[in-house]
Protein backbone atom coordinates (compact mmCIF):
# COMPACT_ATOMS: atom_id res chain seq x y z
CA UNK A 1 0.00 0.00 0.00
CA UNK A 2 1.47 3.45 -0.81
CA UNK A 3 1.65 6.23 1.77
CA UNK A 4 -0.85 8.15 2.43
CA UNK A 5 1.63 11.65 1.27
CA UNK A 6 2.35 9.39 -2.00
CA UNK A 7 -1.58 9.13 -2.73
CA UNK A 8 -1.81 12.82 -1.91
CA UNK A 9 1.16 13.53 -4.41
CA UNK A 10 -0.70 11.49 -7.31
CA UNK A 11 -4.07 13.28 -6.52
CA UNK A 12 -2.09 16.47 -6.06
CA UNK A 13 -0.66 16.00 -9.59
CA UNK A 14 -3.62 14.90 -11.27
CA UNK A 15 -5.95 17.78 -10.17
CA UNK A 16 -2.65 20.04 -11.64
CA UNK A 17 -2.61 18.29 -15.07
CA UNK A 18 -6.53 19.09 -15.34
CA UNK A 19 -6.03 22.30 -15.07
CA UNK A 20 -2.89 24.46 -15.36
CA UNK A 21 -0.90 21.19 -17.19
CA UNK A 22 2.04 19.37 -15.54
CA UNK A 23 5.92 20.78 -15.96
CA UNK A 24 8.24 18.05 -17.26
CA UNK A 25 10.14 17.21 -14.41
CA UNK A 26 5.88 16.81 -12.97
CA UNK A 27 5.24 14.56 -15.66
CA UNK A 28 7.97 12.17 -14.65
CA UNK A 29 7.06 12.15 -11.02
CA UNK A 30 3.29 11.19 -11.73
CA UNK A 31 3.97 8.66 -14.19
CA UNK A 32 6.82 7.17 -11.66
CA UNK A 33 4.24 7.39 -8.75
CA UNK A 34 1.47 5.95 -10.90
CA UNK A 35 3.51 3.04 -12.07
CA UNK A 36 4.37 2.29 -7.95
CA UNK A 37 0.74 2.94 -7.25
CA UNK A 38 -0.30 0.10 -10.25
CA UNK A 39 2.39 -2.38 -8.87
CA UNK A 40 1.36 -2.49 -5.72
CA UNK A 41 -2.52 -2.41 -6.47
CA UNK A 42 -1.44 -5.59 -8.84
CA UNK A 43 0.26 -7.52 -6.08
CA UNK A 44 -1.96 -6.88 -3.45
CA UNK A 45 -4.50 -8.44 -6.10
CA UNK A 46 -2.70 -11.12 -6.06
CA UNK A 47 -2.24 -11.70 -2.96
CA UNK A 48 -5.78 -11.66 -2.41
CA UNK A 49 -6.90 -13.60 -5.62
CA UNK A 50 -4.04 -16.90 -3.97
CA UNK A 51 -6.81 -17.16 -0.81
CA UNK A 52 -9.56 -17.32 -2.91
CA UNK A 53 -11.50 -20.64 -2.91
CA UNK A 54 -14.42 -20.62 -5.42
CA UNK A 55 -17.87 -23.31 -4.63
CA UNK A 56 -20.54 -23.90 -7.11
CA UNK A 57 -23.95 -24.35 -5.60
CA UNK A 58 -23.54 -27.91 -4.96
CA UNK A 59 -20.71 -27.45 -2.65
CA UNK A 60 -17.89 -28.28 -5.32
CA UNK A 61 -14.42 -26.80 -5.44
CA UNK A 62 -14.40 -25.40 -8.52
CA UNK A 63 -10.97 -22.85 -8.18
CA UNK A 64 -9.13 -22.68 -11.29
CA UNK A 65 -6.17 -24.67 -11.14
CA UNK A 66 -3.71 -21.44 -11.66
CA UNK A 67 -4.97 -20.53 -7.99
CA UNK A 68 -4.53 -24.19 -6.60
CA UNK A 69 -1.71 -24.40 -7.82
CA UNK A 70 -0.30 -20.81 -6.29
CA UNK A 71 -2.28 -21.74 -2.86
CA UNK A 72 0.11 -25.06 -3.06
CA UNK A 73 3.28 -22.83 -3.51
CA UNK A 74 1.85 -20.92 -1.04
CA UNK A 75 2.75 -17.55 -3.21
CA UNK A 76 1.51 -14.10 -1.31
CA UNK A 77 3.55 -10.91 -2.46
CA UNK A 78 2.63 -9.39 0.21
Amino acid sequence: MLSKDKMARINELAKKAKGTGLTETEAKEQSKLRSEYLATFRASMLNTLSSVKIVDPEGNDVTPEKVKAMKKKNIHLH
